[in-house]
């Protein structure tokens, strides 16, 4: 049986990030969330993949199409199953317990919602781990602008939860993120490659042409046409 809500972790190259990720579900006694993490096939960490996640999904997509590509592929195999679909990083951290019954509580609504907790470094400015319902995925055809590789798609959820009146922020439930920016943890290779300033300004031009332009609008109009089939539109 499965849980009501599914958190997909996209990572790469850090199995020790998701081990303490695992553990931090079980501190917390998540019992409401089921976790599943998204290597890339060619990940030479993967041997340790396999020993510190219980549930890991090899994306066999070209390499380099960023993780976006992946977290994407994995929520399509799962919005029929589960009922709800989380993002987490492979650098965040659930600090509260019984987290996942407060983000439950917020996504139990008859209309579109787009919850996020307290990452302690955006905080309510941005949804650095975001949870949906699969109503909406589907109804997209992604958890993610596919026009993006890693960068922006907290903006796309902040602004698809604002336009659909639906956005909910949970001061109170910590979901850390121990991001290099807010000094939690060292630069790495990886870390320096997603946010290069070409990677950045890459995903940063898409995330504009994309929010400004059809791409944004039709977004809006396939959820708003999945809510209104049974008369629950706002």
């Amino acid at each position: 049986m499965t849980a009501p809500l599914l958190v997909i972790v996209p990572t790469r190259g850090r199995p020790q990030n998701a081990a303490r990720l695992v553990y931090a579900f079980a501190e917390t006694e998540s019992l409401n969330a089921d976790l599943v993490f998204v290597a890339d096939h060619d990940d030479p960490e993967l041997p340790a993949y396999h020993v510190a996640a219980p549930r890991l999904l090899i994306h066999r997509g070209e390499t380099g199409t960023g993780m976006v590509a992946g977290l994407n592929w994995a929520a399509s195999l799962y919005t029929d199953i589960y009922d709800h679909i989380g993002f987490m990083g492979d650098d965040h951290l659930p600090r509260t317990p019984g987290w996942d019954a407060h983000v439950l509580g917020a996504l139990n609504s008859p209309w579109p919602q787009v919850v996020y907790g307290n990452d302690l470094f955006q905080g309510e400015r941005l949804p650095t781990a975001a949870f949906l319902p699969s109503r909406i995925v589907r109804a997209l055809g992604y958890m993610a602008p596919p026009v993006l590789r890693h960068l922006y798609v907290d903006d796309f959820w902040l602004e698809l939860g604002r336009r659909l009146g639906g956005l909910k922020y949970l001061p109170d439930v910590v979901i850390e993120h121990l991001h290099p920016a807010a000094g939690k943890t060292v630069m790495d290779e990886r870390y320096a490659a997603v946010n290069a300033p070409e990677a950045d300004v890459a995903d940063r031009l898409a995330w504009l042409e994309f929010r400004d332009g059809e791409g944004f609008a039709a977004a809006l109009r396939r959820v708003r046409e999945e809510y209104s089939v049974k008369g629950l539109s706002p």
